[in-house]
């Protein structure tokens, strides 16, 4: 067995599918695991690929891949990078006996181009079906035109190829603390990440794996750190980090955690569990709780 599989075996929860969210339903174990630079860069100016990762993390990612029944990204890192979120880096020899993982993207307005790679590798048979979740309709604009073309935009990706799922989305207000003041922020539109993992165990989802970019990558850390009673488990429970020895600077993306300030960032707390060195790279695991 190699080592990157060892040490994900070490790392990642079993697949019991009891996991249950706040309010009893049933949901996937979450990893959310990603690459960045030393100065926490993902992505390059305006979002652009950026390839952090050297060939051994790389390929333990792949292997990670084949551990969860689906792999979660947004739409701007699939407009962005057009991903095949596959298991190909896996040596052909072992490949046969590895079930490929669901493509999951998150795409409110249904902006999935047709000719990307995910649609290209399933007409191909090289990739399983993927998936769009998007908002439902009660979050979009409430006019003829506007119906009309999220009628239009559905149609164009199922007949390509994609199924569609519906979820709430979540607008409203929130409060942080910056620079001794108090702000009032609005928030509109954001996909609700506990009716996407109820949606995803519902299809027989028990595990997935989140990639990011940087907005999802928020998401999913600021549920983790929501208030919950002590007996139901976090919404992520593992996070793991491949830290590249590079720099990217200032122009480059990085992630949020929290919000600015005070006793109110929503910093989600974290222990953890096993560092390695990977070929040039670092990977650390750790665990929500």
């Amino acid at each position: 067995m190699s080592s990157a599989r060892q040490f994900l075996l070490s790392v990642l929860p079993s697949q019991t599918g009891d996991k249950t969210d706040e309010d009893g339903a049933r949901v996937p174990s979450v990893t959310l695991t990603f690459a960045q630079s030393l100065d926490g860069k993902i992505a390059g100016v305006a979002g652009r690929q950026l390839i952090l990762s050297g060939s051994e993390s790389m390929l333990m990612t792949h292997w990670m891949r084949s551990m969860h029944d689906a792999i979660l990204v947004g739409i701007g890192t699939t407009l962005n990078d057009d991903p095949q979120l596959n298991v190909r880096l896996i040596p052909e020899t072992l490949r046969q006996d590895v079930r490929p993982p669901r493509p999951v993207v998150l795409d409110a307005y249904m902006r999935l181009p047709t000719n990307c790679k995910l649609l290209k590798n399933y007409s191909d048979g090289k990739g399983q079906q993927p998936w769009v979740f998007c908002a439902s309709q009660e979050c979009s604009p409430d006019s003829e035109s506007a119906h009309a073309e999220r009628i239009a935009r559905r149609s164009t990706l199922e007949t390509a190829g994609v199924v569609v799922h519906e979820i709430p989305c979540i607008n409203g207000t929130g409060v942080c603390l910056f620079q001794k003041l108090f702000l009032i922020f609005r928030y509109i539109g954001f996909l609700s990440i506990p009716h996407l993992l109820r949606k995803l165990y519902e299809q027989d989802i028990r595990s997935v794996m989140v990639e990011g970019g940087a907005t999802v990558i928020k998401s999913f850390l600021n549920q983790a750190s929501q208030p919950r009673n002590t007996e139901t488990p976090p919404v992520v429970d593992t996070l793991i980090v491949t830290v590249a020895p590079t720099l990217v600077g200032d122009d480059g993306v990085g992630y949020k955690v929290g919000f600015p300030g005070g006793e109110l960032n929503g910093i989600p707390k974290f222990t953890h569990v096993r560092t390695e060195l990977m070929g040039k790279d670092t990977v650390i695991a750790g665990k929500f709780i």
